[in-house]
């Protein structure tokens, strides 16, 4: 069993982390201390490091607890797992798309800017613009 401290240091996580994650009903009520400390065991830091890396590559904590309930249900098809994914992958195309397209505006902008002793700005008159 390990304190809190120990389990963040472990995990990669921070204490208030661990203790949102709990909150939220992501890892199960921890055993206490006599003088009221969490303690954390195997299981416990298993599925936190189960957890941070789901978090790592971008699911949301919505998206985790259904992960967390088909990894807790023996019943489950690697189909079910697999449509979460491939949800999650369009969900990240999509913003991957929306940052391109940022990018690109912000970059025709960059190149277009003088970027010398004038006071006309293409940035500023571009942020400036209408969008019609």
């Amino acid at each position: 069993m390990m304190n809190i401290s120990q389990a963040a240091a472990q995990t990669g996580l921070s204490a208030k982390q661990i203790r949102d994650y709990e909150k939220a009903g992501l890892l199960p009520a921890t055993t206490r201390t006599a003088s009221g400390y969490r303690t954390y065991g195997q299981s416990a830091i298993e599925r936190l490091t189960f957890i941070a890396r789901a978090r790592q590559v971008g699911f949301s904590l919505t998206q985790i607890q259904a992960l967390l309930a088909l990894q807790d249900d023996p019943n489950r098809t690697s189909c079910a797992v697999k449509a979460l994914t491939s949800a999650h992958i369009d969900e990240l195309t999509a913003k991957i798309a929306q940052l391109q397209a940022m990018k690109d505006t912000l970059q025709a902008w960059h190149d277009a800017c003088h970027g010398d002793e004038r006071s006309d700005c293409v940035i500023l008159q571009s942020l400036g613009a209408s969008n019609e």
